[in-house]
This record gives C-alpha cells, structure tokens and sequence, in this order.
C-alpha cells in the first residue's frame, strides 16, 4: 500500500471523517525502527564520557554536562517541539527535525574543543523526540481497535533503541574512536530522513491555535485531564525507580563483580528482553478499552512487578547474584514496557486534536522521574551501595503502586 493510500481522519476530502485502514507491516516496521534510531541519541554518549571528556579538554567535574545536555534538550523538545505534530503537518515536521538530528550529530563528530560539542549535545537530545512525534502519528494511523497494538509494535522499536545504544556505542568507541559513534549516526539519521519522506503519508492536523496559544493550552490540558495526570505520575515513579537500576548498576557490576566495559556492555543487553512485552503490552491495552477492570488491573502488576524486581537482585551470590541481577533487570524493563503501552493507549483514547500535547506532557513528566531516579541511583551507591539502591528503588514503584491503589478508579484510567 502506498504512503498516499493510507489518510488520516483529519485529510478525508469534504470535511467527512473517514475511518483509518489498517497499518501495512513495512509501515510499521519503518516506524518502530525509526523510533529506536531517534532515541537511541539521547544515550550514545553516555557510555564514552570518558574519552569524549579527555579528547575535549573536559574536567572530570564539567564531564557530567554531555550527558546533561543531551537530556535537557530531549525535556526542551518534548515541551517545544512536540506539540508542533498537532499543528504542523506531520511528514514534513518529522523529516526537518531528523534532519537537524542529522546536523548536529555531524557537528559533535567534528567538534575539538567542548562548548561546539555541548550545544551540539543539547541540539541532539531536542531533535530525537522526532521519535515521540511518530508514536502519536501511528495512533493516528491506526484503526482505534488495534490502536494498542500498532503502539506497542512501535514502541517495542523505540525500547531496543535504548537497550542497544549503549552497548553499541561502546562497541564503536573500542573499535574507532568516540567520533565515529556520531559519525555512524549522523549517516543513519540522514538516511532515515530521506526514507520518512518517501515513506510516510500526510498528516494535516485541522489546527485552530497558533504557536504559542498552543503551547499555553497545555496547561490547560494538565489541569482538566485527570487520566494524564495520574498516568504520568504513575509512570514517573515506575520510570525513576528503572534509571535508579540502570544508572547504579553498572557500578555495582564494576565495583562488587569486577566486570570491565565490555562485561558491562554485554550485561545491558539482558535489558532487551524485556521490549519484547510491547507487543504483548498493547494487545491487552486495546482489550482493557471495553474492560477497564483488565487495563488497570495489568497496571497494578506492572507496578508490583517492578518493585519486586528489586529484591530479586538481591538474591543469590556469587555467579547466583550475576544472575538474579540479570532477572531482576529483564522483569524491570518488562514492568516499565508494559505500564507504558497502556498508559499510552490511555491518554491516547483522551483525543485525536491534542495527542501530540498530551503525549508531550506526559513524556516530560516521567523524564523528570527519571532524571530524579538516575540521580538517586547514583547517591545511594555512593551512601550504601546495592542494597541501599535496592531499597530505594523498590520504594519508588512501591509508592506508585500505593497512589494507584488509593486513587478512586474512572472508566477512562
């Protein structure tokens, strides 16, 4: 099926809202790997902060900024770039911001001195939530009876992107140097733009706000939308308590089991596992729109899941502890891939105008969660090692799970 064959409600000629056709595979396909390339941005520098600091002229203190930056720019994008998707038309919005990805990953590559590569850094995390642009354009696309799941395959894509960053850049920082990681992606990016704008259909949004009106109606937004609120609370906690793990963890592989780099980089993958829930997570998503008692229950577990998951990694010893470790990581993605789905498919149900806002607000919430969580990991390793960060991982999901309990349920949850 061609790109032109597939419309959205808001093109149906003569004002006349037609019923979206279902998604071809190749569609999907290209959308869930475009999602895992954009995002995999945000980490490619994180595991090469090391020779990126030394080749820079950095000082191990200011060295904490490349990674800083990069999430600054992705929270900035995530407020001021991805509402534009219910504003401007869809394809041509997505295919200049990758490109501008495209740019300015370019420019890190060549930068020898730090201030070009650190607003390079934060240009790349603003440009990747070209990603968080596409996730609402296939809930667009998508027929609402399998809405969950076309986001789900989608979202499965964009998980792998952030398993698999890390470890591959490492692997290319090890193999030819930290500049060829954004030399590698600064090629992929303009080649996924130039795909996407063949690839994609149009997507008009019937806009009715300028700019900046739209950006102000997203407070608005916040306070009238419960089900918004209470996802991305919910979601925030679960997410913290997945960067305290991810962040905390590979001190704990280096510092207790002596793991080096490559150890470390093999040990992340055992995280991929758990985005093969995505799929799994948005079939039961589009059954939990006619029985809300199903979605919310399969939320209660995810939350349940993820604290439990911390005291698996305290279990065992020696190979035993590497293992449960392992366990312990997969059933956390798994928790956080699968409360994600359904939170998605949740506050995409609230409405086609503003789906882009919505998921903007809602991403940017649990980024702040997150953010926290890698902080804390970080302070309680340094505090009380593994099982002080054990401890306050589990609380964060723990209290999530309170909130959810204690909060009367709508149909809309």
């Amino acid at each position: 099926m061609s790109a032109s064959a597939i419309e959205t409600a808001e093109e149906a000629p003569g004002g006349i809202a037609e019923a979206p056709r279902a998604l071809p595979s190749g569609l999907i396909v290209l959308l869930a790997t475009a999602c895992g390339l954009l995002v995999a941005n945000i980490y490619l520098s994180q595991p090469i902060v090391g020779p990126i600091s030394t080749a820079l002229g950095l000082s191990p203190a200011a060295s904490g900024l490349i990674v800083t930056l990069v999430q600054l720019g992705y929270g900035l994008g995530l407020l001021l770039l991805v509402p534009l998707g219910d504003l401007v038309e869809n394809r041509r919005l997505v295919t200049a911001v990758v490109l501008a990805c495209a740019a300015s990953l370019l420019v890190a590559a060549l930068s020898g001195t730090a201030l070009p590569f650190l607003l390079a850094s934060l240009a790349i995390g603003a440009c990747a939530v070209a990603a968080q642009i596409l996730v609402p354009f296939a809930a667009h696309l998508a027929p609402e009876a399998l809405r969950g799941r076309v986001v789900g395959q989608v979202m499965s894509g964009l998980l792998l992107g952030i398993m698999l960053a890390r470890p591959l850049s490492s692997l290319i920082a090890s193999v030819a140097g930290w500049q060829a990681v954004f030399f590698a992606s600064a090629a992929a990016m303009a080649a996924l733009a130039l795909v996407l704008s063949r690839a994609l259909p149009r997507r008009q949004p019937r806009a009715t706000l300028g700019y900046g009106p739209l950006l102000l109606s997203m407070a608005g937004l916040w306070k009238g939308e419960p089900v918004l609120r209470y996802r991305a609370l919910v979601h925030a906690g679960l997410f913290a308590a997945f960067s305290v793990f991810w962040t905390a963890v590979p001190l704990h592989l280096a510092a207790d089991f002596g793991l080096g780099q490559r150890g470390i980089a093999l040990f992340a993958l055992a995280g991929v596992a758990g985005a093969v829930v995505a799929p799994m997570a948005g079939r039961l998503a589009d059954r939990g729109q006619a029985r809300p008692g199903l979605a919310r229950g399969g939320m209660l577990f995810a939350l349940a899941l993820g604290a439990a998951s911390f005291g698996l990694s305290l279990g065992g010893s020696g190979q035993g502890a590497l293992i449960a470790l392992a366990l312990a990581g997969i059933l956390l993605d798994a928790a956080v891939t699968l409360n994600l789905i359904l939170s998605q498919r949740a506050i995409f149900a609230l409405g086609d105008a503003v789906r882009n806002r919505l998921n903007g607000l809602f991403m940017a919430t649990f980024f702040v969660g997150g953010a926290a969580g890698s902080a804390l990991g970080g302070w309680t390793m340094a505090r009380g090692g593994w099982g002080l960060t054990a401890l306050a991982g589990a609380a964060l999901p723990a209290a999530a799970l309170l909130y959810a309990l204690l909060r009367r349920p709508e149909r809309r949850d």
